[in-house]
């Protein structure tokens, strides 16, 4: 039997692609560690997000191209590991230093459901291993602190450099809210200049640390304070949340549009309210259409990340301050919120690795 060498295992990996990036493993410089002792071989696989939908796929495709390449292997250890690929430019930089990745969650309209996306999609990123953050930029209506079971204020602390408000956190999510500094009682009558300070002081003043996403859940519209918000966060790129009937799809559509406007890419379209499931006989009924997300994504040419059903415990757990990707993860409703957020990651690494350059780095000594 011939000696089993590193170089066969690269050759083998070299024939395995990452469905999404359309590159192989070798060439995406996803392969961190070859270990080979006798006939048993150790691999590292290190992966853009820890949410890849496809983390399972890849692993097992691993396997089979080095059992095909190495048939004198008996043993094969495929480890996957993460390292969320980053879309750091100067402007976020001088920004945001420590964070990676900055997602807006926006809608057309109001009444959508869209901060209770935005909360599900970073609780549900945060499930997977992701250092995630959530700035509620809703400034007239800055729900989040409730949905997240979050009652205290943020504390300040002094440096001799500079004075920072610490986010608060809670199932693994940093937070930062207008709801923080104001009485729950009281109104936000701000014009937009002053509502973008806010967000740009959220931004600045706030010590975030690293992360890998900060998600912004935007106020709904298309108005003067959306565009000013858009213009002054360095994006990596936004999601739309909508609802099948056509009055939400005719403002989801301008939604998008802002952000066109404003050169963000948009990562795809999310589909809240899909349809409801009577739980006494398990029938499906579509209260406010079918398909009307997915469509829009199409005639949009961005991507359908997914559609979430209605269900009185999403309501229930954003009222009592447990999501309910945290309350009830093995809910259909969690699995498709979890799906969703996986698709939106996979969306962002493929932004992101489409601007990177690629070379080989393994280490074979």
């Amino acid at each position: 039997m011939s000696e089993i060498t590193k170089e066969a295992v690269v050759a083998a990996l070299s024939k395995v692609d990452d469905p999404d990036l359309k590159k192989d493993l070798v060439t995406l410089n996803m392969v961190k560690d070859i270990k080979v002792d006798g006939t048993t071989i150790d691999v590292t696989i290190e992966l853009t997000t820890p949410a890849c939908p496809l983390k399972d796929q890849i692993q097992q495709d691993c396997i089979n191209a080095i059992k095909e390449e190495i048939p004198a292997a008996d043993k094969i250890n495929v480890n996957m590991s993460s390292r969320v690929s980053s879309s750091a430019g100067s402007k976020l930089n001088a920004i945001l230093p420590g964070v990676k990745n900055t997602i807006a969650v926006a809608s057309g309209k109001g009444g959508v459901g869209k901060s209770t996306v935005a909360v599900n999609l970073a609780v549900s990123l945060a499930k997977d291993g992701a250092k995630v953050g959530l700035i509620d930029a809703d400034i007239y209506g800055p729900s989040i602190p409730l949905m997240l079971g979050i009652p205290q204020k943020p504390k300040i602390y002094q440096s001799a450099e500079s004075e920072k408000m610490m986010p608060l956190e809670n199932y693994g999510i940093k937070l930062m809210s207008i709801g923080f500094l104001i009485d729950d009682s009281q109104a936000v009558i701000w014009r937009g200049p002053m509502a973008s300070g806010a967000v740009k002081q959220f931004m600045s003043d706030v010590d975030w640390g690293e992360l890998d996403y900060l998600i912004f859940d935007l106020p709904p519209g298309t108005g003067d304070i959306q565009l000013t918000l858009v213009q002054t966060i360095p994006l990596t790129g936004a999601v739309i949340v909508t609802t099948p009937q056509e009055v939400s799809l005719i403002d989801a559509k301008k939604g998008l549009k802002m952000f066109e406007k404003v050169n963000v890419p948009v990562f795809g379209i999310i589909e809240n309210m899909s349809y409801f499931i009577a739980p006494d006989t398990g029938n499906r009924y579509d209260i406010f259409g079918s398909g009307g997300g997915e469509r829009l994504a199409g005639e949009l040419g961005t991507k359908f990340l997914g559609g979430i059903p209605i269900d009185p415990r999403i309501r229930e757990g954003g009222d009592s301050g447990k999501p309910i990707v945290y309350g009830i993860p093995d809910s259909e409703h969690s699995e498709k919120i979890m799906g969703i957020s996986r698709n939106l990651a996979a969306e962002i690494s493929i932004k992101n690795m489409s601007n990177s350059s690629f070379g080989i780095e393994i280490d074979l000594g």
